[in-house]
């Protein structure tokens, strides 16, 4: 039993590492792709601080259409330039690539939802007082909304974490790759369900942190 459970672990950790790896690099990546995306989402609609239809429609447009490509398609899609970034397109590093952008859309809708929750009389007093669009957005948008981005930013590492599973199906690594090697391929239901145990405790963990971060950034925006 002892060995058996060595042998599963020896399998596991590292396939464990590898989606730790992918998952936080990639929600690291999406947020920076996302977040201007969003926040220029909010700020150029009709009546906001920065009223520009043209960007808004583009903008709007390119999200709808990344977020509409199912993500197995798009890693494919994306292989050449995982190559020209990270020099292959097999592997933990090269699924980084395609799983930033096939978040960042998420993360954009993600943040235009939790602007939009804002009451706009906040940003009115703050025009009111003189402040320029870049402090409106970096102190009164971003700083409101932070509760809401943070659940959100749970959401979106989820979905990462869905995306690198299905990464491994086509050599992308992790978790996903050893369930698809051991546990599918080779019959070996024990790693299978090892594998499962394993991703539904990330995902609790990331959601219970997500939530508690959010109640502590409440409290502090209410105080």
């Amino acid at each position: 039993m002892d060995f058996e459970l060595a042998r599963i672990m020896s399998l596991i950790m590292p396939s464990l590492w590898e989606t730790v790896y992918m998952v936080t690099l990639s929600t690291i990546f999406s947020v920076i792709l996302g977040l201007p995306m969003g926040i220029i989402v909010v700020i150029s609609e009709k009546g906001h601080i920065w009223e520009h239809k043209g960007i808004n429609n583009i903008l709007s447009y390119l999200i709808n259409i990344f977020r509409s490509i199912p993500f197995i398609i798009l890693i494919i899609i994306l292989f050449p330039l995982a190559r020209i970034v990270v020099g292959t397109s097999i592997g933990s590093t090269a699924a980084i690539v395609p799983l930033s952008i096939a978040a960042s859309p998420f993360v954009a809708r993600i943040v235009e939802t939790s602007m939009k929750e804002i009451d706009y009389g906040i940003i009115e007093a703050a025009l009111a007082h003189g402040a320029s669009t870049i402090q409106i957005i970096t102190k009164v948008m971003i700083k409101e909304a932070m509760p809401s981005l943070i659940l959100g930013l749970s959401l979106t590492t989820i979905n990462i974490l869905g995306y690198s599973a299905m990464a491994g199906a086509i050599g992308g690594g992790g978790l996903g790759d050893l369930a698809i090697r051991y546990g599918y391929q080779r019959f070996q239901t024990d790693i299978l369900i090892a594998t499962v145990i394993i991703l539904i405790i990330v995902v609790e963990v990331i959601q219970r942190s997500g939530n508690l971060f959010a109640r502590l950034l409440d409290k502090r925006i209410k105080e």
